[in-house]
């Protein structure tokens, strides 16, 4: 098949929606079809087939700062439509100055496709994309299949737009976080060793590495810290500074080092270091990927916070959910799993397995199965060796 990848944002940006384009369309094209992105502001070069349709300007939404495009031309749009694309899909919640001309310029033989990415953290946050799904509710009628990372972003895009779809989650290419995880196991650290505590994103308030050092702050005044204890909290953001204060206002500045960005390609081993690996999100998560590379990784434990995203990926590991907001009981849970490695490499064989259904190959497959629904809706035959229609998870 022929695929336009549609995302409203640069695909030079490492967050979650563009994680989902770049995996799926490498992926895609793995499998032979011919994949073009149809993106803006995009300056890398390591793809084939970028299209910028727009430039864009930044903005603070949902707790992160994003940017949003400007007016998309006519021509270029429909230069881009004019490829012949079997499939158009769109990433969503989503600009009508950019998708959205692309979305009403797509000829009718076009499947159009949706994913729907976000759960906002915020009432503003969440009553602007109520006002966006108010105004592109007519438009949703030119969707030829709709799908969700999570039956969380499913249920807000109901209420959003007026539109139910499929749960479909963002695929995780898992092989490095694999491979990182048996070499972890295989090397296992020298019996005097203190456990390892690894935070890996971006250091902004909601993501939780401020809860983090709160908890390991109550087990610091409890006394209760572990000989050796080495606690790495990497990435770069603005609470950088702040962070590091409040390390040292915990009695933690010798525990704690701040690594700072973390290439995508060394990801991998540094979540598998960790006996604990705690991503403690107070909220505004759709999907977690996140965690699914560390449930693949980690040859310890993932400890995750207790939000309708991440809640969608630790199906049946509820028990490592923590409330990031109680300082007390986050303590607690990070003291059992501390003081006890045989339950971490339990959790570590659970996780494994948990984390393979959202494999880009397992994902993959059930996106071509929508693909194919979604062209027998527009009055068309999925392409030769294009995967039969499946139902949603």
């Amino acid at each position: 098949m022929r695929v336009g990848l549609v995302i409203d944002d640069s695909l030079d940006r490492p967050d979650g929606v563009q994680q989902n384009v770049l995996t799926l369309g490498r992926w895609l094209a793995a499998q032979g079809h011919d994949v073009h992105y149809l993106t803006s502001t995009t300056t890398r070069d390591d793809l084939p087939q970028v299209r910028n349709l727009a430039r864009n300007v930044s903005v603070r939404f949902n707790g992160n700062r994003l940017s949003t495009p400007g007016w998309a031309s006519g021509r270029e749009v429909d230069a881009a439509l004019s490829l012949g694309l079997d499939v158009v899909h769109v990433q969503m919640p989503y600009s009508p100055f950019l998708a959205g001309r692309v979305i009403r310029r797509a000829p009718r033989g076009s499947a159009v496709v949706v994913t729907f990415h976000i759960l906002p953290l915020t009432f503003a946050a969440r009553a602007a994309t109520h006002l966006l799904g108010a105004v592109q509710r007519r438009q949703t009628r030119r969707f030829d299949a709709v799908l969700a990372v999570s039956g969380a972003a499913e249920e807000f895009m109901r209420g959003a737009f007026g539109v139910g779809g499929q749960v479909v989650p963002n695929p995780v290419d898992l092989a490095p976080f694999r491979a990182a995880r048996r070499a972890a196991l295989a090397d296992a650290p020298s019996d005097g060793a203190g456990p390892r505590v690894v935070f890996l994103g971006r250091l902004v308030e909601r993501k939780g590495a401020g809860a983090l050092l709160d908890a390991l702050g109550v087990l610091a005044r409890q006394g209760a810290l572990p000989a050796g204890l080495e606690v790495v909290l990497a990435g770069t953001g603005p609470q950088r500074e702040r962070l590091v204060r409040s390390a040292a206002e915990h009695g933690l500045a010798d525990v704690v080092a701040f690594p700072g960005f973390v290439a995508e390609e060394d990801k991998a081993a540094l979540l598998a270091s960790a006996d604990i690996v705690a991503l403690p999100s107070l909220g505004g998560e759709s999907f977690g990927i996140s965690v699914v590379e560390a449930l693949a990784a980690s040859r310890g434990v993932v400890l995750a916070g207790d939000n309708p995203g991440y809640r969608s990926v630790m199906a049946g590991l509820e028990d490592q959910l923590v409330d990031p907001r109680d300082a007390q009981a986050f303590a607690a849970v990070l003291s059992a799993h501390l003081a006890d490695a045989g339950r971490r490499r339990e959790a570590s064989d659970r996780q494994a397995a948990a984390a393979e259904q959202f494999d880009v190959e397992v994902v993959g497959q059930a996106v071509l199965g929508h693909y194919a629904r979604a062209l027998a809706a527009a009055g068309r035959r999925a392409p030769t060796g294009a995967a039969p229609a499946r139902p949603g998870r």
